[in-house]
Order: structure tokens, then C-alpha cells, then sequence
């Protein structure tokens, strides 16, 4: 996986986003281990995707969050959950949100 801690970009707000990647065991309670773990530090997402992947055994959850300082912590902690396999961090224009921004625009 990708690990760029330097590409960001601005949602025009002044603040920074990155695209986080996890792969992670698929199976009932995983998203609500990797959300509690956010909302236990009062870290927004703002937008969260997740698939099931291969043979269904593992998914990737990919996370848009503000890059506000915190990041650094909160991935070494996503790192020790039981689930979580891997964690990759991406710059704001990975294409996973910009092509699911295009499709949430109005029309």
C-alpha cells in the first residue's frame, strides 16, 4: 500500500484531508471497532467505503479524514486493532472519493 503522509490537499476550508486505507478481517463489529476508535477521540470521517475483497475473508475500508495533527496517533492505533492487517494513508485525490464525488454532484 501507499504510504504518503505528504500529499494533501485542502477541501477548501483550510483544512487537509487524506484518504486512509485499511484492510481488515470481514466479519460483524470490524467497522464498529475502526469507527468507535474515532469517535472515542473526537476524529470526524468524512466519507467512509468499504468492500469486501478476494474471497470475501478481508475488506478495505477506505476513510476520508481531516489531517489536523492527530493522524499520526490515530494510525498507530488502528495499527494495534485485532482486525486491522494494514493501513495505508493517500493524499486527498486518491481516485477513490474524486470519482465519488463526481457522482454525488448534482446534476
Amino acid at each position: 500500500m501507499v504510504n504518503n503522509k505528504n500529499a494533501m490537499e485542502s477541501n477548501g476550508q483550510g483544512r487537509k484531508h487524506q484518504i486512509l486505507e485499511l484492510t481488515v478481517n470481514n466479519h460483524p463489529g470490524v467497522m464498529s471497532h475502526v469507527c468507535g476508535l474515532f469517535s472515542r477521540r473526537v476524529y470526524n470521517m468524512d466519507g467512509i467505503l468499504c468492500l469486501p475483497v478476494g474471497d470475501g475473508l478481508e475488506s478495505r475500508i477506505w476513510l476520508r479524514v481531516d489531517d489536523d495533527g492527530r493522524l499520526d496517533q490515530i494510525v498507530k492505533q488502528l495499527r494495534k486493532l485485532e482486525d486491522v492487517r494494514e493501513v495505508g494513508l493517500h493524499g486527498a485525490d486518491h481516485q477513490i472519493f474524486v470519482r465519488l464525488e463526481d457522482f454525488f454532484q448534482e446534476k
